[in-house]
């Protein structure tokens, strides 16, 4: 398949080595998305080393500067984080974004499809189409990410490419169609691929692509399957003459297929397939080729809504090099000796290194991110592949870089002009629903541990910060288990700072259970000026949300008139404390002062303070102590398949079912209370019943009764 796009850049090398930024028509930039082991990474590498970006072995070679690209700890990175890797193929340069595919790290997949114009699906032929594939196509279709599908792992005993072929046409529809042939078809190792538009036989042996002759079976197969792609193609074109020319037998020129095939993948209304074997390399031309002469542009793809700073919409913006600069950062990470690296998608104008740029942060969602507006001077420019970051003086519209010391943004920040301020819209980023408490291991911990935390917040938006001042706990909301040992690893190793986890406590309160009567005397004398305060109170508890209720009786001037608000002062602050030995907040009582004495000489505002919390503490035992703990109202979104087993887990978690309503493509969306006790692994749980494929949000409802059972433990 050939480029549409003509231009004088070299063919293969690496990027943007010599001939300085490439025009926005000569970029594209592709997001890599499938499920983890579909072979993401290793593709990215294949693709690499075809292009002479990398040896087989894994080094860059990039004038005088040899890395490794390869090692251990660059590819446990890249599981773990959206990476970039520009390549150069026909001209046109192609920035690769790498993203993780397990479900904690969505955050990154999101950023990634962001940043990009176009997303190569990648299916493994060795494993059936999951749950998990299935919701990381639907995020590409909410935000409409053109998409061509990759079929890899044709090397792998159990590789069924015509099974999974046939399965990804039945989930995600029937406009997936491929555009080449493995040969074999069934049985043996593919050892070469027909192209469908252009009839040629591409064979790979040894490393290398070899022109052949189709074989009589061949050719039948290719007639066969040829059609119906062809009319898939002619379905989405805007030239309504193409289907009837090519029902009455015109041989339709493969430059017109090709340009409505670009313009039906750049609508995200048609989606080809291409097998692709990364260990041999087969598939990796064809796969350049189509991502050059068949992906969108940047300039072809929508722009984002960009308002200005206090709001104002701003239309009008283009891909434009010499338009206003708008850039946003997609991904904030922290080399030990550079500092912080922004990873930048430019979507207008023209990025140099150390010019004044104005970083914008307007968050949708919370998550301790705060809505910042500041100048700042940006550093050095990059072009990162693995460890190696390669210089650059500027950078257009259209491209991605990695951009040097920008020590106050966060991933999610726009960047532009201090003279014309602007802001995107930030994409939308899942909420954190596993809460971790931690502590400090030592002294020197805990003092560097703020520091750390913050720097973490400003790169990762999926981490939510939270001191919950009930408790006392210092709490990390994360997506996942292992969103969470990333994070604590990452505190560990680029801040020094050594946490461990700690049991997470639920803020509960305690409330009267009935009515009860106190007596509290606060007496003493040890020569001089003494203490004497003594009232009389009776409790009964309040309905739920009541607060707190005083109610004066005194008669007779039995407590003077001073020291009445010193008897509720007394009783707000023993509420607070709680009355058990547990020590929760208390909440919804009436307390009346029935009486009480005084005495003329040694009475006290603190005396009658003591003496209101003794009374409450004695009536609040005459009465009994009820817990409450905190319910939330949680919506989880669920497969049908999976909304029994959902719902009986909830059962067993002491939930109230509130109702369940179908939302499409085989969702359901259940609605319920929960006990905030029983939420604290959901996050984890609700992952391995529903095989990955479920989400929920939690917001807090209200308080309800605590079990006795459950209340005992708590004394305990």
């Amino acid at each position: 398949m050939a480029s549409r796009h003509s231009n004088d850049r070299n063919s293969g090398g690496a990027a943007g080595a010599d001939t300085g930024p490439p025009a926005a028509s000569e970029v594209r930039n592709v997001v890599l998305v499938g499920h983890t082991g579909a072979g993401k990474t290793t593709l990215v590498e294949a693709l690499l080393a075809a292009t002479g970006t990398v040896s087989r072995a894994g080094r860059v070679e990039d004038g005088n500067t040899v890395s490794d690209y390869d090692d251990a700890e660059v590819r446990q990175q890249r599981s773990v984080n959206l990476s970039l890797a520009p390549i150069e193929h026909a001209g046109v340069k192609i920035n690769l974004l790498d993203t993780p595919g397990y479900a904690d790290f969505v955050g990154d997949l999101r950023a990634g499809l962001r940043a990009a114009d176009c997303a190569l699906f990648v299916v493994s032929t060795a494993e059936p189409i999951d749950g998990t594939t299935r919701m990381l196509w639907t995020e590409c279709a909410t935000v409409g990410m053109p998409r061509a599908l990759v079929l890899t792992k044709l090397d792998h005993p159990r590789s069924d490419y015509a099974g999974t072929l046939s399965a990804c046409r039945e989930v995600f529809g029937e406009k997936v169609l491929p555009l080449y042939l493995p040969v074999p078809d069934a049985g043996g190792p593919v050892t070469g691929l027909i192209g469908m538009i252009s009839r040629q036989l591409h064979e790979y042996r040894d490393g290398a692509r070899t022109a052949a002759e189709l074989g009589e079976t061949d050719a039948v197969r290719l007639e066969e399957a040829r059609g119906e792609l062809i009319e898939g193609i002619i379905e989405e074109s805007e030239d309504e003459t193409l289907m009837e020319r090519y029902l009455g037998g015109e041989e339709l020129d493969p430059k017109v297929l090709i340009d409505d095939l670009e313009q039906a993948v750049a609508h995200a209304s048609f989606h080809p397939v291409l097998p692709v074997c990364s260990a041999s390399g087969l598939g990796t031309t064809e796969l350049l080729e189509v991502m050059t002469s068949a992906f969108p542009s940047p300039g072809e793809h929508p722009m984002p809504e960009v308002t200005s700073v206090d709001g104002a919409v701003k239309n009008g913006l283009t891909c434009d090099p010499a338009g206003p600069l708008l850039a946003e950062i997609v991904k904030s990470t922290t080399d030990p000796y550079v500092g912080r690296i922004s990873l930048t998608r430019i979507f207008s104008g023209t990025l140099r290194a150390d010019i004044p740029v104005h970083v914008s942060g307007h968050f949708l969602t919370g998550g301790g991110h705060e809505e910042h507006d500041e100048d700042e001077r940006i550093g050095a420019l990059s072009s990162p592949l693995g460890k190696t970051q390669r210089p650059i003086g500027q950078a257009h519209a259209g491209d991605i870089v990695a951009v040097a010391k920008l020590s106050r943004a966060e991933t999610g920040d726009t960047l532009s002009d201090p003279g014309n301020p602007l802001l995107m819209r930030p994409w939308d980023m899942p909420q954190p629903m596993l809460p971790v408490a931690i502590v400090a291991k030592t002294k020197a911990d805990e003092d560097k541990l703020s520091q750390g935390l913050s720097r973490l917040v400003a790169e990762e938006p999926t981490l939510r910060v939270e001191n919950n001042p009930e408790t006392h706990q210092l709490v990390l909301w994360t997506m996942g288990e292992a969103h969470t040992d990333v994070l604590l690893e990452r505190l560990s190793k680029r801040y020094g700072v050594e946490v461990e986890q700690t049991e997470l406590r639920v803020p509960l309160r305690e409330t009267i259970a009935g009515h009860g009567e106190g007596r509290g005397r606060h007496v003493k004398q040890s020569g001089g000026h003494g203490q004497y305060g003594v009232c009389e109170i009776e409790v009964d508890p309040l309905p739920e949300g009541g607060g707190f209720e005083f109610v004066d009786k005194v008669v007779g001037g039995a407590i003077p008139r001073q020291f009445i608000a010193s008897v509720e002062k007394g009783i707000r602050h023993q509420m607070e404390k709680g009355v058990s030995r547990a020590g929760y907040p208390m909440v919804d009582v009436k307390v009346t002062l029935l009486d009480g004495k005084a005495h003329s000489v040694d009475s006290s505002d603190m005396a009658f303070q003591m003496a209101g919390a003794l009374a409450l503490r004695e009536a609040a035992e005459a009465a009994g102590v009820t817990f409450l703990e905190p319910f939330d109202h949680v919506s989880i979104l669920v497969n049908d398949d999976d909304v029994g087993t959902v719902m009986s887990d909830l059962s067993g978690r002491r939930g109230h079912v509130q109702g369940t309503e179908a939302v499409g493509q085989g969702r359901s969306l259940i609605k319920a209370e929960v006990p905030q006790t029983s939420l604290t692994r959901f996050a984890i749980e609700l992952r391995a019943m529903s095989h990955g494929t479920a989400t929920f949000t939690r917001t807090f409802a209200h308080y309800e009764p605590m079990p006795q059972h459950l209340a005992a433990k708590v004394m305990e």
